[in-house]
C-alpha cells in the first residue's frame, strides 16, 4: 500500500506523518526545537535547527513504524507561514537567523509605510493588512542590516524563501528553489490577481527579484526529496499550515468555513476563485492551486484562544491541568452575567486595538472561580463568532456549518456554546491533524494516489456534530452582553493618560 509522509513544521516543533490512501495515521514522530529572543519583541529561529529537527522526525517515524521508504509515494510540506530565511546559494548556508512570523522588529517600519499612505495599495494587490507579521519588512531587514548582504543580492548570489522554501532546498540537496501560491501569497509581495511577484512591491521593499523562489501549484510534484540513500520521493503537495488545515477538513466548497482552537483561533473561509475585499480587516489569502484553478479564502485570527484556559491554570491558578476546565465550567449552570474579554495582547478583528487589555465584566458578591471559567471558557466562542459574523459579511454567503479542529475541540461544552451562538452545526472530525492532512490530501493527489477532490472525501470522516439548541432570545441577549464588554474594554484603553 502506498503511503504519503507528510512534514508538518510548526513554530515550535517539526512533526512527520505517515498517511495510507485512506487517510489513517500509520506513523508520527515530533521534536521540538530552541526558540530565540534577543530582544524584546525579537523572535528567531536556527534555520538549521529547523531542518534537523525535521529531518530526525522523519527518520524516527519511519523507524518507529517499520517503513521502508520506497514505500513513500510521495512527500507533502506544510509550515509555519510569514517566517523568513535568506541564504548562500553556493554554500546553502543561511547568512543571518531566521526571523519568525511573531517578531515585531520591522514595526515601526509599517508605521511609517502606513504614514506614506501605502496600506490600501498593500491590500489592494496582496490581500493583506500592512503589519509586521508578514515576510517582505522581515526580508528587506535582514538585506539591509546583514553586512555584505545588499552587495551579494546585487550579485545574484543568495536566495530568499518561508520554510517550505528552505524544506524543499534542503530535501532536494539544492536542487530547487521554490514555494507554492498559499506560502507567497503571504509574503506581502505577491500579487494575489495576477500570480506573479510583483515589480511595484519589490521596487517598494527594494527587493531584487534574484532572491525570489519560483512559484508552483500547491498540488502536483516541485522536485525530488534526494536525502533518503537510495530513494527519490516526488515532493508533491505545499501549503502553508492553515490553507492545508481548509484543505484538510475537505472544505473545498466555496462557503465551507474551518477554524482551528489553539493557542489562538485561525478561521478561514473559502470563497472560491473569486478574492473578496474585506471591510472588516481580514486578510484576503490563496488557499491554494490545484489543476491551474486558483481557490482564495477570507482569513480571520484570535490572538487568545486556548491561551486564555493557560492564563487560568498558570496565573489564576483556579485549574490545575487544560482539561479541568470542562468540569469546572460545568459546575454552574450560567456564567451569572460574567464576561471575560481576553484582550492580553489587545484585540484583533474586527476591532483591531493594539491598546486593549484583558477585562472582567458582570462579577458580583455570588461570583465564584466557575463562573469566571465558564467566562473565559466562552470567550473563546464568542470572539470566533465574531469573526464568522465578519465573513459572512464581507462575502455575502450562508453559512451551513463550521468544522473545528485543534486542541481546544475535545471540549465538548466549548463546542456546543459555539453551535449556539453561531446557530449553525459545528463539526468535529475522527482525525483532528488536518493540518498534516491537508498536505498529504495535496501530495497524494499530486502523484494520483486520488484521482480528483471527490475521491479524498472517503478520508474525512465525522466523530460529532454539535446542533443549535438556544432559543434566539438567550441567543440574542448573551451576544449583547459580550458586545458591551467589548465596548467597555475599548473605552478603558482610549482612555489612557498621556
Amino acid at each position: 500500500m502506498p503511503l504519503i509522509l507528510a512534514l508538518d513544521q510548526g513554530t515550535t516543533s517539526s512533526r512527520s506523518l505517515l498517511f495510507d490512501e485512506k487517510g489513517a495515521i500509520v506513523g508520527m514522530a515530533q521534536k521540538e526545537f530552541k526558540q530565540y529572543y534577543p530582544q524584546p519583541g525579537w523572535v528567531e529561529h536556527d534555520a538549521h535547527e529547523i531542518w534537523e529537527s525535521q529531518f530526525a522526525t522523519l527518520a524516527e517515524a519511519l523507524a518507529k513504524a517499520r517503513i521502508d521508504p520506497h514505500q513513500i509515494a510521495a512527500i507533502g510540506i506544510t509550515n509555519q507561514r510569514e517566517t523568513t530565511v535568506v541564504w548562500n546559494k553556493t554554500t546553502g548556508e543561511p547568512i543571518a537567523p531566521a526571523i519568525v512570523w511573531q517578531d515585531r522588529r520591522t514595526a515601526s517600519y509599517c508605521d511609517e509605510l502606513r504614514e506614506q499612505g501605502k496600506a490600501p495599495l498593500l491590500q489592494q494587490k496582496t490581500g493583506l493588512i500592512l503589519d509586521a507579521y508578514f515576510s517582505a519588512t522581515k526580508l528587506k531587514w535582514i538585506l539591509d542590516m546583514t553586512p555584505g548582504a545588499r552587495q551579494q543580492a546585487a550579485a545574484g548570489e543568495l536566495a530568499f524563501g518561508t520554510i517550505d522554501t528552505w524544506l524543499i532546498y534542503k530535501l532536494t540537496k539544492g536542487a530547487v528553489h521554490a514555494t507554492d501560491v498559499s506560502n507567497a501569497s503571504r509574503t506581502m509581495l505577491f500579487n494575489i490577481h495576477t500570480l506573479q511577484w510583483d515589480s511595484e512591491l519589490l521596487e517598494l521593499f527594494d527587493i531584487p527579484a534574484s532572491v525570489l523562489p519560483s512559484v508552483k501549484p500547491s498540488s502536483g510534484i516541485i522536485g525530488e526529496c534526494t536525502v533518503i540513500p537510495g530513494t527519490r520521493i516526488p515532493i508533491a503537495g505545499v501549503a502553508g499550515d492553515q490553507q492545508s488545515a481548509l484543505f484538510g477538513q475537505l472544505c473545498t466548497e466555496e462557503g465551507m468555513v474551518k477554524n482551528t482552537y489553539g493557542t489562538g483561533c485561525f478561521m478561514l473561509m473559502n470563497t472560491g476563485q473569486q478574492a473578496i475585499v474585506s471591510h472588516h480587516q481580514l486578510l484576503t489569502t490563496i488557499a491554494w492551486q490545484i489543476d491551474g484553478k486558483t481557490t482564495y479564502a477570507l482569513e480571520g485570527s484570535v490572538f487568545i484562544g486556548g491561551a486564555v484556559v493557560q492564563w487560568l491554570r498558570d496565573e489564576l491558578k483556579v485549574i490545575n491541568s487544560a482539561p479541568d476546565i470542562e468540569k469546572l465550567a460545568a459546575s454552574v449552570k450560567s456564567t451569572d452575567g460574567v464576561y471575560v474579554v481576553p484582550a492580553f495582547t489587545g484585540l484583533g478583528a474586527p476591532h483591531w486595538n493594539a491598546h486593549a487589555r484583558g477585562a472582567v465584566f458582570g462579577i458580583t458578591r455570588g461570583t465564584n472561580h466557575a463562573h469566571i471559567a465558564r467566562a473565559a471558557l466562552d470567550s473563546i466562542a464568542y470572539q470566533s463568532a465574531d469573526l464568522l459574523k465578519c465573513m459572512q459579511a464581507d462575502a455575502h454567503i450562508p453559512i451551513r456549518e463550521l468544522r473545528v479542529d485543534g486542541g481546544a475541540t475535545a471540549n465538548d461544552m466549548l463546542m456546543q456554546f459555539q453551535s449556539d451562538l453561531l446557530d449553525c452545526n459545528v463539526v468535529r472530525p475522527v482525525i483532528t491533524e488536518t493540518t498534516a492532512m491537508g498536505a498529504a490530501f495535496l501530495a497524494g493527489l499530486g502523484v494520483g494516489i486520488w484521482k480528483d477532490q471527490q475521491a479524498i472525501a472517503t478520508c474525512w470522516k465525522t466523530a460529532r456534530t454539535f446542533e443549535p439548541q438556544l432559543p434566539d432570545q438567550d441567543r440574542a441577549q448573551l451576544v449583547k452582553g459580550w458586545q458591551r464588554a467589548v465596548k467597555a474594554t475599548i473605552a478603558w484603553a482610549g482612555d489612557q493618560p498621556n
